[in-house]
């Protein structure tokens, strides 16, 4: 059988592949930003492409459509998170304990959160008014994030290191929605990040009550 040769590649193809994915991201950070501050209905497509710097035309060149856009702006709140969550477990040992796995996963979640803002926060205004095909299309991701944490809390349980009486779908809806919403108010002016996963990982665990049994 004969060897297929790959044509060469034309003299500045690199380039304009290059520079079409610095467009394409550009694109994507510029509606992450108006879809959080504007909403959803409320932008247009128009006002996504002047933020981005290109014409109004020159969009369809890159996505298909509106909701296009919105549905890689929310995949991207959610993996961009999934990504430091699993690469956090992944970096611990085998016998790691659950508390520890728990702590990773907390601090991974808030790292890739707060530090992604436009993206995740668009992600958690708007979920209630996109469209439900939009929602449909994201469900997946969404999903198999949320199937991560009930996993990890399902292990938790079989190993008697969560309290038999808890439903971990209820504990994962309660951690993951207080997370959530720290976007929101998180202000880094008013101490380190790691005292701030400290304070949310003890409150997770232990409660807010002052511990009576030391008195």
């Amino acid at each position: 059988m004969a060897t297929r040769t790959r044509a060469p590649r034309r003299p500045g193809a690199d380039a304009q592949a290059d520079a079409r994915a610095e467009t394409r991201e550009r694109v994507l950070l510029e509606a992450a930003r108006l879809f959080r501050h504007r909403g959803y209905a409320a932008t247009t497509l128009r006002e996504i492409a002047d933020a981005a710097g290109i014409k109004a035309g020159s969009i369809y060149y890159h996505f298909a459509s509106k909701e296009e856009i919105l549905v890689e702006v929310l995949d991207k709140g959610i993996q961009v998170i999934y990504d430091h969550v699993r690469a956090s477990v992944e970096a611990l040992p085998p016998d790691a304990s659950f508390r520890d796995r728990l702590s990773a996963v907390i601090e991974a979640h808030l790292w890739g959160l707060l530090h992604h803002g436009d993206f995740t926060s668009a992600n958690i205004r708007i979920y209630g008014q996109i469209p439900d095909s939009a929602k449909k299309r994201h469900r997946v991701i969404r999903r198999d994030y949320a199937d991560y944490w009930d996993r990890l809390f399902e292990s938790a349980l079989a190993a008697g290191q969560l309290r038999s009486d808890t439903s971990t779908a209820v504990v994962r809806l309660y951690v993951l929605g207080a997370l959530n919403w720290t976007v929101e108010w998180y202000n880094p002016q008013r101490g380190s990040f790691a005292e701030f996963v400290r304070q949310i990982t003890t409150m997770v665990f232990d409660g807010i009550l002052a511990d009576r049994t030391a008195h």
